[in-house]
């Protein structure tokens, strides 16, 4: 699989090197967003992923935008429709994100200076658990091996989230049964 002068081979062996060095899902993340920006050769690319009641979107990592744009507000699922959609398991390409409906913040991206944009789902056991954006400066058109790197990266980074919070939930059951243990002991 590789792109105009790009192995996606080699870029995917990186992410997945990223995702098994650590269990600390912040650094992954950002690691994985960088790792995206380079081998696609855009803007800028962010991790956001579904709070625990599944209405709003919140960042997980992001790399080569702003902090006034990622700080722009929420991103409410109910009034994105591109998050709709792309949470439904579609992926969906915006041509210019600047006057694009069914972008949330329009506005803020022309600000930005953002005109493309890809969006994939994050998806584990066939539920969407969050998105994986990338953002161009020009006016583009994702080729297809483009959008399968981009969707693999999607699912080794929904991958990792489980894992980090597996080996969370595992960390926080040991010290629980140590701290049991300690008080049998102690009486």
């Amino acid at each position: 699989m590789k792109g105009k002068g790009v192995d996606y081979f080699e870029a995917l062996y990186d992410v997945a090197r990223v995702i098994n060095a650590s269990l600390d899902l912040s650094k992954v993340l950002e690691k994985i967003v960088q790792c995206v920006v380079k081998a696609m050769g855009v803007k800028a690319s962010s991790i956001r992923l579904l709070d625990s009641r599944g209405r709003m979107l919140v960042l997980g990592a992001a790399k080569g935008l702003s902090k006034g744009y990622v700080r722009k507000g929420p991103i409410l699922v109910e009034e994105s429709g591109l998050d709709r959609k792309v949470l439904k398991g579609r992926s969906v390409w915006i041509e210019d994100a600047r006057t694009a409906k069914d972008f949330q913040y329009g506005s803020m991206a022309k600000a930005e200076g953002i005109k493309s944009v890809l969006v994939v789902p994050l998806i584990l056991e066939k539920k969407a658990i969050g998105v994986l954006r990338v953002y161009t400066d020009k006016i583009r058109k994702f080729r297809d091996d483009e959008l399968k790197f981009l969707r693999v990266v999607a699912n080794l980074s929904a991958i990792a989230l489980d894992n980090a919070r597996m080996h969370e939930t595992l960390q926080i059951r040991c010290d629980l049964m140590v701290a049991h243990k300690y008080r049998i002991d102690d009486n």
